[in-house]
């Protein structure tokens, strides 16, 4: 089992950048691909990124190519969320989450993730 928990989040300018992180304890972390994800008010949970257990694979959803980045430090129990070029349309609560089942065709599947942070807030100004 894995405990996850976001930060870095805050408020920030429309072209800003942000960088989170998710902090992990418990033995098994490096086992698990992560996840992030994103929940605005009145929206369903999004899939925007995933990172293999290695860090050797990373997947983005089309929203977020090209400007986030994500990136682990297994020997520091840690992924990261680098935010670059933020848009208003980024604000929400960032989650990660760790992969353990695998069976969906892509790394988005919300059903094979568990073990979810508390999320952290990040707003983006216009």
């Amino acid at each position: 089992q894995v405990q996850l928990v976001e930060s870095g989040g805050g408020l920030v300018q429309a072209g800003g950048f942000l960088r989170l992180s998710c902090a992990a304890s418990g033995r098994s972390f490096s086992d698990y691909a992560i996840g992030w994800f994103r929940q605005a008010p009145g929206k369903e949970r999004e899939f925007i990124a995933a990172i293999t257990w290695s860090g050797g694979s990373t997947y983005y959803s089309d929203s977020v190519k090209g400007r986030f980045t994500i990136s682990r430090d297994n020997a520091k129990l840690a992924v990261y969320l680098q935010m670059n070029t933020l848009k208003p349309e980024d604000t929400a609560v960032y989650y990660c989450a760790a992969r353990v089942v695998s069976g969906c065709s892509h790394y988005g599947c919300l059903y094979e993730y568990r073990y979810w942070g508390q999320g952290t807030q990040v707003t983006v100004s216009s």
